[in-house]
């Protein structure tokens, strides 16, 4: 069942009671990085932190009556489950998803704790697809595909058209692709509307899915390799999705697991959001030149899921660090005798920088009891400023080897 704009305006009437218009503000500071002009449509501000509301509601009020009763059923890393569970909670649908092992741990909790019955199982996506088949044909779940379904389509495509009305001047706008569900409604309703606006896909270059299936002209599973953007490794597009968007889209691009890692840092040092991986593939599409056509252009990233493990996000702010240049570590030979520290902290202070650790290493310093290797894990400004340390070091004697 192809979907149309009306299926869109449709689904945004429908849904209008349950979902926010979520916010869509200018950002100063990532222009001034970017180059562009950019606005953050802001959908982790939905109830459960990302778009895939929209789609579940709309999905949901779709079913009959007989259906709703039975319950609905999913396989999702994380978000299109969050969504599915809170709306069938508050419409009294029974909700079963099951979520592959690599999902979120701050996804599957809170999943639980909206009510639905979760189920961690399967290596991938395939896998937690194939048990979620087997419910619904033992107990008639109606199963809801994450990013295929017609009604998920459209639902996700009602951002489109609040994009199109909080900024009437875009020319262009950023979207994370995955399944492919939020791209197609998305660039479906712009498009529809608002042809001259460019719809640009950003994958993560661990995943890859909607470029594989352009150049093999329909859906392929992909291997599913690690990523910070897990909201992105689904194996596949969607058949449906792809179907509407390779028609839509203008332009796909992938980005580096660093650059969405700084494209995280950056959306929480500078907005003050947290975003997860998925939805900072935008930001990182701009912050690393992979578009340079949107220069003086007026661009929304759409920020699509803030739903990023609290333990994960530390990481990811250090990774985050370490490729912007603010924080470097290396090892120096230094004296194992009173003062070999001291000096050692000298230099580092005279050049700026701040020690955030050092632990020394003697079983592995070689032959020369008298000296000691010190491990610096060091803050610094930029990589100007780790290169300017390290000849200071350097011209003080100190031997380094530095951490790749």
């Amino acid at each position: 069942m192809p979907v149309k704009l009306t299926d869109i305006r449709a689904a945004r009437r429908r849904i209008a009671s349950g979902i926010i218009q979520s916010p869509c503000p200018e950002s100063i500071p990532l222009s001034e990085i970017t180059g562009a002009r950019i606005f953050c449509k802001l959908d982790n501000f939905q109830r459960t932190g990302s778009f895939k509301e929209r789609g579940a509601r709309n999905a949901l009020l779709r079913l009959p009556v007989k259906q709703r009763k039975l319950g609905v059923v999913a396989a999702s890393a994380g978000n299109h489950a969050l969504g599915l569970a809170y709306h069938g909670k508050l419409l009294d649908i029974p909700v079963t998803v099951v979520m592959p092992d690599y999902a979120p741990l701050i996804k599957i909790t809170t999943c639980q704790r909206l009510g639905a019955n979760v189920i961690v199982q399967g290596r991938d996506f395939v896998e937690a697809r194939a048990l979620a088949d087997e419910l619904s044909a033992k107990h008639g779940f109606t199963y809801i595909h994450g990013f295929d379904h017609p009604d998920i389509i459209a639902g996700q495509g009602t951002m489109g058209l609040e994009i199109l009305e909080q900024v009437r001047q875009a020319d262009a706008i950023v979207c994370p692709v995955g399944g492919g569900g939020l791209i197609a409604g998305l660039s479906l309703a712009v498009k529809s509307v608002r042809p001259k606006v460019r719809v640009i896909g950003v994958e993560s270059a661990a995943t890859g899915n909607f470029s594989a299936a352009l150049k093999a002209g329909k859906p392929v599973l992909q291997p599913r390799r690690p990523t910070l953007a897990d909201g992105l490794a689904t194996l596949t597009v969607g058949a449906n999705a792809f179907a509407i968007a390779r028609e839509h889209v203008d332009e796909v691009v992938s980005v580096s697991e660093d650059a969405i890692a700084l494209a995280i840092l950056r959306m929480v040092e500078l907005e003050k959001t947290v975003v997860e991986g998925a939805a900072a593939t935008p930001l990182a599409a701009m912050m690393s030149g992979r578009l340079p056509q949107l220069a003086g252009k007026t661009v929304v990233l759409t920020v699509c899921g803030g739903n990023i493990d609290p333990a994960i996000l530390s990481r990811i702010i250090e990774c985050g660090l370490v490729t912007d240049g603010r924080l470097t570590r290396f090892t120096a030979r230094i004296s194992d005798r009173p003062g070999g520290l001291a000096r050692l902290t000298r230099v580092i202070a005279e050049c700026g920088a701040s020690v955030k650790d050092i632990a020394h290493d003697r079983a592995f310093s070689g032959s020369d009891v008298s000296a000691v290797h010190a491990v610096c894990t060091v803050e610094t400004r930029d990589r100007n400023h780790i290169k300017a340390l390290h000849r200071a070091l350097k011209k003080n004697g100190f031997p380094l080897v530095v951490a790749k």
